[in-house]
């Protein structure tokens, strides 16, 4: 069902429905994301600006979305991330990104509600704004005493009975402490910002210091349009539901905001009805899919996947039945295992063996010389640079590996090859 956002209806530019096949949508979200050597080199800022903020959550994929995309280190990331070219920071739906550092501060307002979501339960169990607000002050002292960052322990040491104690009911709201409350609304303003204790992406273990980042100059609604077209434009196009998705914004404030950007109705083949930013509907109408192979290996959570939640759209047809532990792969909302692509397209799954240092990998039809290239450069990449690549804090390769077996077993069957 098409959402209507105004009176306006499709771009004279739109090319016909018929063109718009999910091959050829596919490739365009590829070139969108930079996925096609476009960004090679670039500074880190400039990925997260043009394909999008990469998600965090403890796990490799900030450090494979900007190798992926531009070639980039790990130690240059990190560096990046002390200089504060880019931070992890909360942003859309209050989720952890790591963002460019122009974003920073409206990054922060759009995930501002979700800082403030934790103090209404914490007020219905008695906890007055007031007592939050005077934490907020002796939590920026401490750090200003410290002169330098702290970690929760450290803090609550320092805070001693001041930090209030909810006790069980406390913890089965998932809030033991008024610490972590103070902490997220000082971060969502911009006054604190956590930092990496040995300064990796990859893992959860933070302290906090001193920021003071100075606030933008947007008003909310601005804000809500600004995440709306950087979002359209890194999509290359998305339908109403996943921008809503994404966002989190409600239904009144997506329309507000794809009518404050442009955003026009574009038909697809298969009868969905994507949102685009004008300039993207007429860079479509002139785009052909690249010809060659274009492998690359993504994290499950990499923006080309995650920012539409649509993995099962980049399944071909013939593979829509492929199945891994009893689970068919395109009834799933989320990826259980990692990605490897050819111009938009999932033709294989992946998991990294830190035990054997190897990339486990099935490619649905058999390996060809460019996917097997790629599999081994990321895997010396991985091997050499990060030593693992967990999906999110508590992954480990205990975990994970049943589905190393797994993706071993059906790589072999694809190959023609014996166990």
């Amino acid at each position: 069902m098409t959402t209507h956002v105004s009176s306006a209806s499709l771009s004279p530019q739109a090319p016909p429905a018929e063109r718009l096949t999910p091959e050829l949508l596919r490739a365009w979200a590829w070139h969108k994301q930079g996925l096609d050597g476009t960004l090679l080199g670039a500074e880190a800022a400039d990925v997260l600006a043009t394909a999008g903020w990469a998600r965090s959550v403890g796990g490799a994929n900030p450090y494979l979305t900007l190798f992926a995309r531009a070639g980039t280190s790990r130690e240059q990331a990190d560096a990046d991330v002390l200089s504060l070219k880019i931070h992890e920071l909360p942003a859309a739906r209050g989720c952890t990104y790591v963002l460019g550092h122009e974003d920073f501060a409206w990054g922060l307002q759009i995930g501002r509600d979700a800082a403030v979501a934790p103090f209404r339960v914490l007020a219905r169990m008695g906890v007055e704004r007031g007592e939050i607000t005077l934490l907020e002050e002796q939590i920026l002292h401490a750090l200003a005493e410290a002169g330098g960052p702290l970690d929760p322990k450290q803090l609550k040491d320092l805070l001693g009975d001041s930090v209030r104690n909810l006790g069980e009911e406390g913890k089965k709201k998932g809030a033991a402490t008024t610490l972590p409350t103070a902490l997220g609304l000082l971060q969502a303003d911009g006054r604190i910002r956590r930092v990496p204790v040995n300064g990796r992406l990859d893992q959860q273990r933070y302290a906090y210091t001193l920021w003071g980042l100075p606030p933008t100059s947007m008003n909310d609604d601005e804000a809500r349009a600004l995440l709306l077209e950087r979002y359209l434009g890194w999509t290359g196009g998305a339908t109403f539901k996943q921008s809503q998705w994404f966002t989190g914004f409600t239904m009144a404030h997506t329309k507000a905001g794809l009518a404050a950007v442009g955003a026009v109705e574009v038909p697809a083949a298969d009868g969905e009805v994507l949102w685009m930013l004008p300039d993207d509907v007429e860079r479509l109408a002139a785009f052909d899919a690249p010809a060659e192979e274009q492998i690359q290996l993504l994290a499950g959570t990499d923006s080309l996947v995650l920012l539409r939640r649509n993995s099962a759209d980049m399944i071909a047809e013939q593979d829509k039945d492929k199945q891994l532990l009893g689970s068919t792969l395109a009834l799933q909302a989320d990826l259980p295992d990692h990605p490897i692509l050819d111009r938009g397209r999932i033709i294989g799954l992946w998991q990294y063996d830190p035990g054997k240092a190897r990339i486990a990998y099935w490619l649905f039809d058999g390996p060809t010389p460019a996917a097997t290239q790629r599999i081994a450069e990321v895997e010396a990449w991985i091997r050499d640079e990060l030593g693992d690549f967990r999906s999110f804090s508590l992954d480990s390769p205990a975990s994970r590996q049943d589905r190393i077996d797994a993706l071993d077993a059906a790589g072999r069957d694809a190959s023609g090859l014996d166990a």
